[in-house]
C-alpha cells in the first residue's frame, strides 16, 4: 500500500513520527512538498541548532556524521533517527520512504492525506525546512 501525504503546513516532528510508526507497520510512503514542512520554536535557536548539526562532520575528511543540507533529506534523518536504523528491519523500512521537494508530475492527480495528528494550528513561532535548508546553504529549496 502506498501513502502519498502533501507536507504544506504539517508539523515536522508530529508528522515523521507518524511516518516512521506507517514504514516500519510496511507501507511505503511519499512525503510532497518537503520545502513547506513546518517546525515550530524561534527561528534562530532552530537555524543555531541545524548548523551545529551540520559543523559536527568534517566533510573535509571520512569522518562523520554528515548532516544533510536540503529539505527533503533533513526530513528522511529525522525518519531515520525514529526508526531502529542498524537493524535490517529498520533499513528496509527507510527504503520505504520517499521526500520531493515540491511536487512530482506523476503525483498531481494522486489523493494525498493529511495526518490528523501532525495537522495542527500553529499559533507560535514557527519556520520551514526550506528557510532552514536556505540557510544552511542548500541549492535545492
Amino acid at each position: 500500500m502506498v501513502t502519498v501525504i502533501d507536507g504544506k503546513n504539517l508539523i515536522h516532528g508530529r508528522l515523521a513520527s507518524n511516518v516512521a510508526e506507517m514504514i516500519m507497520d510496511g507501507e511505503e510512503v511519499i512525503i510532497l512538498n518537503a520545502e513547506d514542512i513546518v517546525i515550530t520554536g524561534q527561528k534562530e535557536v532552530i537555524f543555531q541548532d541545524y548548523l551545529a548539526k551540520v559543523k559536527r562532520g568534517d566533510t573535509t575528511k571520512r569522518k562523520g556524521p554528515f548532516y544533510p543540507r536540503r529539505s527533503d533529506l533533513l526530513f528522511k534523518r529525522c525518519v531515520r533517527g525514529m526508526i531502529p536504523w542498524t537493524s535490517t528491519s529498520g533499513r528496509d523500512a527507510y527504503r520505504r520512504l520517499h521526500v520531493f521537494v515540491g511536487i512530482p508530475k506523476q503525483f498531481e492527480d494522486c489523493e494525498k492525506v493529511r495526518p490528523v495528528e501532525a495537522d495542527r494550528t500553529i499559533t507560535g513561532k514557527y519556520t520551514t525546512l526550506g528557510a532552514v535548508s536556505k540557510f544552511l546553504g542548500s541549492n535545492v529549496r
